[in-house]
């Protein structure tokens, strides 16, 4: 084992929610020459660019670990591809980082090279997206959305919305927009809404299809629908980008987003909330992505020695905003001038 870095992980409890993790001190000699350096040195393997969202998340962690804040940060963008950030991961170890951080492409494929990142005493945290292991001794902490709320909370919204304007016992035909098949965000959102369908027996899904989370995709999966499928009342974006690219289809294809079909999207960036104003979206499930602060703060606390107080989930504060404030919604004109993505 690595004698510059030692760690004992102990699980408190066994609920994914409540769990902690105690991690134990690091070597004398390690500490001596972080004591002396300043910096704590840590990779983060993000995802890539594909979205407003994303660009977001990258710049909170860039603004967060700074020489200023005794960070030095090794950023690696995977272009949305699993080998990638296993092969970056692989980087971070050989080049023996403090800290691992990773916004898993996918939830499975990780239980080898996190056992190598464990072997070599380098904690792992995981931002955003989250990983099926047989093994949550791999990780430290998880810190992200419930994607599984987000999409019960815009399904919430739908059912207040259809009942306000006098459309509850229609049938509402549903188009969804997927994200990246396997990712946490996708499973997430897609749970919450089959499950609303599920619910009510006037909500079908007439077509269900990726748009990879990006603009481009978005628009020309929207394009191919509305060619096949002739009656849509509802587009279920799962991030905003993709909700941006159907209206540009919807629009193109003759018809008026907002009005002549719903459009629900996910993540709330600010550009989502000019379009909820304007009238094109009509409801968006915000997905926070400043994440820098709070690994920052998971981090802090390991090398305090305080590793057994942080929790195993850690929940980043996320609402729901519309025009008029409709089921509880918060409307976009009171919120917007506070956003900070």
């Amino acid at each position: 084992m690595n004698i510059k870095k030692i760690a004992a992980v102990s699980i408190l409890a066994a609920a994914a929610v409540t769990s902690t993790f105690a991690w134990g001190k690091k070597s004398k000699e390690k500490k001596t020459k972080k004591t002396a350096a300043k910096t704590v040195v840590v990779g983060y393997a993000q995802v890539g660019a594909e979205s407003d969202w994303r660009l977001a998340n990258t710049q909170s962690f860039k603004e967060t670990f700074t020489e200023a804040n005794g960070y030095k940060l090794i950023f690696d963008d995977a272009q949305q591809k699993q080998e990638n950030q296993i092969k970056a991961i692989r980087n971070f170890i050989q080049q023996d980082v403090d800290y691992i951080v990773v916004a898993p492409v996918v939830e499975t494929g990780w239980e080898t090279v996190l056992q190598e990142a464990k072997k070599a005493g380098i904690p792992v945290i995981l931002s955003d997206r989250q990983m099926k292991l047989s093994d949550d001794s791999l990780y430290m902490a998880w810190v992200g959305g419930n994607f599984v709320k987000e999409g019960r909370d815009a399904c919430k919204w739908l059912d207040a919305y259809l009942s306000k304007v006098g459309r509850s016992n229609e049938t509402i035909n549903i188009v969804d927009l997927q994200g990246t098949i396997g990712a946490s965000a996708q499973i997430g959102r897609t749970q919450g809404l089959e499950e609303a369908v599920r619910a009510h027996r006037n909500w079908k899904i007439v077509a269900q299809q990726t748009g990879e989370f990006t603009q481009a995709k978005g628009q020309e999966v929207m394009e191919s629908i509305l060619k096949s499928v002739d009656d849509i009342d509802v587009v279920y974006a799962e991030n905003d980008n993709m909700a941006w690219g159907a209206i540009d289809a919807i629009k193109a294809a003759g018809k008026v987003p907002g009005k002549d079909i719903i459009i629900i999207c996910f993540d709330a960036v600010n550009e989502t909330f000019n379009r909820i104003k304007s009238g094109e979206i009509n409801c968006a499930a915000e997905c926070n992505p400043l994440h820098g602060p709070r690994v920052d703060k998971i981090i802090k606390a390991i090398e305090a020695g305080m590793g057994e107080t942080i929790g195993k989930i850690q929940y980043v504060d996320e609402g729901v905003f519309d025009k008029d404030g409709v089921g509880g919604a918060v409307r976009a004109a009171d919120a917007h001038a506070s956003r900070k993505y």
